[in-house]
């Protein structure tokens, strides 16, 4: 754990060379450290996925959340962004790519990287952590609980995303998939699918789902949250990013 730390709200060029908000938190020291960019789930740029950015940061990584809301509702807050990006059907998929490279362009362009950058999203951002995978040069990623990986989303679902299944050849390195045994979205039975497809194309991933766990099971501030498994995922997290994102 680090000690000292520095975050705050920064500016970096997102897709199309837009310039977006971002949340950057950096551990001080002269030690190496790799980074990583943290996607924000469906509620938005909050102070929860805030938080987990602190948290990366305390563990010695430099961590990036950018905003990806920014274009649609500048300013706002949190629930208002996310009603109006939802309104519009979502991030769309390339430019959500475009903003992730921007901000993994910035972690390895700071004083004290060594290079290495992963990613890890929660809910719609587990989803688009494993599309960033697939199309841009990436050292680790995490998927946490992402819907429509595998499967269509229903017809009343506010998103206009389409499964990434096909995309799997494409993953350019190793996947940490966390989720919960009482999920529909994503299934374990889609989870399944998703590992047999990796392993069938030599992709390293490892799997774990947590029993009595739901959607979720991260987020301290909501009903879903699981301490047990939010604890032993967070240790899944460590160790996968340590392993593949150390110097």
């Amino acid at each position: 754990m680090q000690d000292a730390m520095q975050a705050g709200t920064v500016r970096i060029t997102g897709a199309g060379g837009d310039e977006i908000e971002a949340y950057l938190a950096q551990p001080l020291g002269a030690t190496p450290h790799g980074g990583v960019v943290v996607i924000h789930h469906m509620p938005g740029y909050d102070e929860a996925t805030k938080e987990i950015t602190r948290r990366l940061a305390s563990y010695g990584y430099a961590a990036i959340c950018p905003n990806l809301y920014s274009r649609e509702a500048p300013g706002a807050s949190p629930d208002d962004a996310a009603a109006t990006a939802r309104a519009a059907g979502g991030v769309p998929d390339d430019r959500l790519v475009g903003d992730v490279g921007g901000a993994a362009e910035h972690l390895r362009g700071l004083p004290g990287s060594n290079g290495r950058v992963g990613v890890i999203g929660y809910c719609s951002g587990g989803r688009q952590s494993f599309l960033a995978a697939t199309r841009l040069r990436l050292d680790a990623a995490v998927d946490c609980y992402g819907a429509f990986v595998v499967g269509d989303p229903p017809e009343t679902f506010p998103l206009a995303v389409k499964p990434l299944l096909d995309q799997a050849d494409k993953l350019s390195c190793p996947l940490l998939g966390l989720f919960g045994a009482e999920d529909r979205y994503p299934s374990p039975a889609q989870m399944d699918e998703l590992s047999q497809e990796l392993t069938r194309l030599g992709k390293p991933h490892e799997f774990h789902t947590f029993a009595d766990a739901g959607h979720g099971f991260f987020a301290v501030d909501r009903p879903g949250y699981r301490p047990l498994a939010a604890t032993e995922g967070w240790r899944r997290v460590w160790d996968f990013f340590d392993r593949q994102l150390g110097a």
